[in-house]
């Protein structure tokens, strides 16, 4: 491990300068005299525009531009934005209707975009916005998840995006029908808001050279790149997008979005600078949501409590649209880890995304594998308590046995390696499971529900395998590495510089690391899916390797000995027959000196042979007031299978953010639309979410089984607190409301349904 990294629990290096509000974000380094962008949105669900009268707008006090549909088709942009189609069970894709930037002809969604206004200030452009004249014939919302309804795009029937299947329907369903025990539930996945600290926005303008710039709060500089030059009708190179420090993302921020496309084609029409942010009700309307699905799941046992099949049967809120990856979350993606960290070798899975009258929906934390184990989790916690025996049993029963690995699931995924007994022991212990009995009694006296609840979860790292690296030596004995991923928050500049140093030697304040700008980087895979330092750790290895070789090759002509003689400890160099001991910046401003620039800028590319699958077992506590179903988490302990981890002090963190927005789901957050799509959760008035006062102190350990599938041995960590968190709160809650004779509790768990199921048992 001493090779790859110290795993010491290094502080992060940018919190010093956030710390002091010195970040750069986007409302930071707009240009002076930028104008200012604001969206005219839709205040309907779904209808067809019968009147849009912008004149009084364009002419109004400050106004500089009004752009529409009509606009930007005669400007000759593109009127259909890039989404993953879904494979279909016939072997057809999945539908995909167009997607304008600008609402054009019919309004789908409250909040969809309409009419953009560029004025001197924010203020006049919201006043001119209330100048427009809009009319819309109303059509029913189509808001409920199920196909049919009243259709959201007249050449979609029923609704009906894609239908998805994976697996052996024929034999799951013969197993199921000779099954000794058969358990079928129907759990609700809800929607969500991602709720970014920092909201969507950016700037766009016009380069000296006439190029185009955009600079955007987002999760990757070159998805946008190709997908913004396609819609304005240019070449990639006369477009440059950077971003720098991001806010937050959680996934939301890797899709495109129209309001990039009709920014950028703003400040081309206009030659001049122009900004827009969101404000936070406006990125609950329009940023893209997450989850929002319902599956009806059966596990079929034989007679010793083996599970011989598993079916689950999706139907997914999509939105009005197909956002960038959004039919590839509940089919490819939920997929991925069907079978979670059980031996099941027959299994079905149908998924159907269905297009409704409200925001897409998306990618967030953990897309796709959040709710694949949260369903099988509640269902291996539901047929414990059918088949009358111990939830952890019943899982050591059916988990892949270690001498297993590599183990090939039924989706087709390969896991390397892994001890689910093992680390599930560790969870036991440090969850003090055996005194948990004892505390039930102590909230039982107080007149208090305790439930506990376990989820075993394994994750699936996604994104390109492949990333780029570059390492450039400067004269003032600096160094820059060049990365293609873009950190949101998760700490990426002191994780890749310590990883840097600690293979170099070069003290840590001497490194920058550059990211975001696709001028400066050829192409990058960019931030998402857990990828970000496994991939890029491991192309850094590559490119560190080639300046040593560089390097060492440079030493043997001034020292007049053979290369291969020469020795590099991950520090100095060694030279034989010679006491010096060059560190790497000796040689690079030797280097310099002799105008060897060949050997001072290095870029290595590099695919990872394999992914990573990050498992673990998380334990929660709750108490539950059963006069007022007020809940609190109490006690939280999770065990990790990261394998080798680089920097464990953020790995904790990170863990830590994705249980709070686990439990946040689960116990308040809660976007909610109701039957004609107006949203009835657009602040943080209706919309809780999550503070410190509710969560309890989060016991982390690892155990670790280091990965085959990189030279490291690490498995991702980014999203794995939120894919083990919701299964563990909603067992919990299950357990405890089963006393009170609740048998089929779902989330949300607020206290007014909580309250509500506990009245209706009674």
């Amino acid at each position: 491990m001493e090779k790859f990294g110290k795993a010491q629990a290094f502080t992060r290096l940018e919190d010093v300068r956030f710390l002091k509000g010195e970040g750069r974000y986007i409302d930071d380094i707009a240009p002076e005299g930028a104008a200012f962008g604001y969206f005219f949105r839709s205040p309907v669900a779904h209808g067809s525009i019968t009147e849009l009268n912008v004149e009084e707008a364009r002419a109004a006090e400050g106004v500089r531009l009004v752009l529409t549909a009509d606009d930007l088709e005669a400007a000759g942009v593109r009127m259909d934005m890039w989404g993953v189609q879904a494979p279909n069970r016939d072997g057809t894709k999945g539908a995909k209707p167009p997607r304008p930037p600008l609402a054009q002809g019919k309004v789908r969604f409250v909040g969809e975009a309409i009419a953009f206004i560029v004025a001197d200030t924010l203020e006049a452009a919201r006043d001119a916005s209330e100048l427009i004249e809009v009319d819309f014939d109303e059509i029913d919302a189509k808001t409920d998840l199920a196909p049919g309804g009243p259709l959201v795009h007249d050449d979609v029937a029923d609704n009906l995006a894609y239908d998805f299947g994976l697996g052996d329907e024929e034999a799951t369903e013969a197993a199921i029908a000779n099954a000794a025990h058969v358990v079928t539930k129907t759990i609700p996945d809800t929607r969500v808001y991602a709720v970014s600290m920092e909201p969507r926005g950016g700037y766009a303008e016009v380069l000296e050279d006439g190029r185009l710039h955009l600079a955007m709060s987002g999760q990757g500089v070159w998805g946008p790149k190709g997908q913004i030059a396609k819609a304005l009708g240019i070449e990639e190179d006369q477009l440059r997008v950077t971003t720098p420090d991001v806010g937050g993302g959680f996934g939301m921020k890797a899709q495109m979005y129209p309001e990039y496309i009709v920014l950028t084609h703003a400040a081309r029409a206009l030659g001049a600078p122009v900004r827009w942010m969101a404000d936070r009700s406006e990125s609950m309307l329009s940023d893209n949501a997450g989850r929002a699905l319902t599956t009806t799941a059966t596990l079929a046992f034989d007679a010793d409590h083996k599970i011989t099949a598993y079916k689950v049967e999706t139907l997914s809120d999509l939105g009005a649209y197909a956002s960038q990856f959004g039919q590839a979350i509940q089919s490819n993606l939920f997929a991925r880890v069907l079978t979670g960290v059980y031996d099941i070798q027959t299994a079905w899975q149908n998924a159907r995304g269905i297009y409704t009258n409200t925001v897409q929906v998306d990618a967030y934390r953990g897309a796709g594998r959040p709710e694949a184990i949260y369903v099988l989790e509640r269902m291996m916690n539901a047929a414990a308590h059918d088949l009358g025996v111990d939830a952890w049993d019943l899982r050591r029963k059916n988990f892949i046995p270690a001498d297993k690995f590599p183990y090939e699931t039924v989706s087709g995924e390969t896991y390397d390696v892994g001890d689910f007994n093992r680390v599930l022991s560790r969870a036991a212990e440090e969850a003090d499971l055996a005194g948990y009995m004892a505390r039930a009694e102590a909230s039982k006296a107080n007149g208090k529900l305790r439930g506990v609840g376990l989820a075993y979860y394994i994750e699936s790292i996604l994104g390109s395998p492949e990333e780029d690296a570059t390492i450039e030596f400067t004269d003032e004995g600096r160094v820059l590495l060049y990365v293609g991923t873009q950190s949101n928050g998760q700490g990426h500049e002191t994780v890749y510089a310590k990883f840097l140093s600690d293979q170099t030697g070069i003290p840590v304040e001497r490194i920058e690391i550059v990211q975001g700008d696709s001028d400066r980087i050829a192409r990058g895979g960019g931030t998402g899916g857990s990828r970000s330092v496994t991939v890029q750790n491991n192309v850094t290895l590559v490119a560190v390797e080639a300046v040593v070789t560089g390097f060492k090759g440079f030493l043997a002509d001034q020292e007049g000995v053979a290369a291969d003689e020469i020795t590099f400890d991950d520090d100095v160099f060694r030279i034989p027959g010679s006491n010096l001991t060059p560190t790497m910046l000796d040689v690079a401003a030797l280097a310099h000196a002799k105008d060897r620039d060949d050997l001072l800028k290095v870029t290595e590319t590099a695919k990872l042979p394999a992914r990573s699958f990050p498992n673990g077992a998380h334990v929660a506590e709750v108490e539950v007031d059963p006069e007022t179903g007020e809940t609190r988490l109490d006690r939280y302990t999770v065990t990790d299978d990261f394998g080798n981890m680089i920097n464990p002090l953020l790995v904790e963190g990170q863990v830590h953010g994705g249980i709070v927005q686990g439990a946040g789901q689960l116990l308040m957050e809660h976007a909610v639309v109701d039957e004609d799509g107006q949203v009835l959760s657009a602040s943080f008035m209706d919309y809780a979410m999550p503070r410190a006062a509710d969560m309890p102190f989060m016991k982390f350990t690892t155990e670790p089984v280091p990965s085959t599938a990189n030279v490291m041995g690490m498995k991702g960590c980014g999203e794995a607190g939120t894919v083990g968190s919701m299964g563990a709160i909603g067992n919990a809650m299950a357990d405890a409301l089963w006393q009170a004779g609740v048998h089929d509790a779902q989330m949300p768990f607020t206290p007014q349904r909580v309250w509500q199921m506990i009245r209706n048992a009674r």
